[in-house]
């Protein structure tokens, strides 16, 4: 943590003299950058326990969520965000890092802080609408019902393996950021619908035990996987802005509102600190139908 505390320290010198030399910033507007920039840094480094280059996109949007849960005005959130974003146009000038974490964050809007979530009945019609008479429609409803049903990253979704599955007990092996597992515990939906895709499932010789494949029988990237549910979505007319993420939103607000405890969520979630499970706590959704549990069979 003092190695990591002092990287922060030294890239931030380093970027008071960038403002001062290189942009000709007056005094009063560097110490405002700088102020921000130390609010940042300490969000980081009570979170994640990382330095500057090793900071996330997710990272950066759960501090920007943090600011308007303490009430920060727009005009403030939008203001800390410029100064991240300007942090990390020095390193990407200095070549410390290869791209910015906050280059396609977008400025927050009113009522559209909080991540957004699917119903049950969304989700049902999403997967719904995905040809299951083929072999990637089969595919593509076990990609859906696992990212929900088990609350997965999009990127822990791409590594899953065949060696994590662990049907006989009833959970999944999952590797998350930092190299970190965690058992998370499988719908009976969710094992069906792998298994169904595991009948008509072909590899190549360097992917046998990945789980879910693409057409070439490799490993699927992140932007498949987007692609995949914007489609799905848009053939199920749904008209939200979704993502991968939106199934694990979805996953753990229906969770604290059949009951769970925010703990319990915060496990199955993989998150380090208990603050970035409660901001589902503030979600207004809408009341549960029964058929949940049938998909994730979690709270029994």
């Amino acid at each position: 943590m003092a190695d990591i505390s002092q990287k922060w320290s030294e890239i931030s010198r380093r970027y008071r003299t960038y403002m001062k030399l290189e942009k000709h910033l007056s005094d009063n507007t560097i110490e405002s950058y700088m102020r921000d920039l130390r609010e940042f840094a300490h969000f980081i480094l009570r979170r994640y326990e990382v330095e500057p280059k090793r900071v996330e996109r997710e990272m950066i949007e759960r501090y920007m969520e943090w600011l308007y849960e303490r009430g920060r005005e727009k005009s403030s959130q939008a203001r800390n965000l410029s100064g991240i974003k300007s942090f990390y146009n020095f390193l990407l000038l200095s070549d410390a890092i290869e791209s910015s974490p906050a280059e396609h964050i977008l400025p927050p809007k009113a009522g559209r802080h909080l991540p957004d979530t699917l119903s049950i009945d969304e989700i049902d019609r999403i997967i719904g609408s995905i040809d299951h008479t083929t072999a990637k429609g089969l595919r593509d409803r076990a990609i859906i019902e696992v990212l929900y049903s088990c609350g997965l990253r999009v990127s822990e979704l791409c590594d899953l393996k065949l060696s994590d599955l662990f049907f006989g007990e009833g959970y999944i092996k999952v590797t998350g950021k930092g190299d970190k597992q965690r058992l998370v515990p499988i719908s009976g939906i969710a094992r069906d619908r792998i298994q169904l895709y595991l009948e008509c499932r072909h590899t190549d010789n360097h992917s046998e035990d990945t789980l879910f494949l693409n057409n070439r029988g490799t490993k699927l990237t992140r932007v498949m996987i987007f692609t995949l549910i914007k489609q799905a979505a848009i053939m199920a007319g749904i008209e939200k802005k979704i993502s991968p993420h939106t199934f694990r939103h979805s996953f753990a607000t229906h969770l604290l509102e059949g009951g769970a405890d925010i703990r319990q969520v915060q496990d199955l979630l993989g998150h380090e600190n208990i603050l970035t499970t409660e901001i589902y706590t503030h979600l207004d959704t809408s009341h549960l139908r029964e058929t949940m549990l049938d998909h994730m069979q979690i709270l029994e």
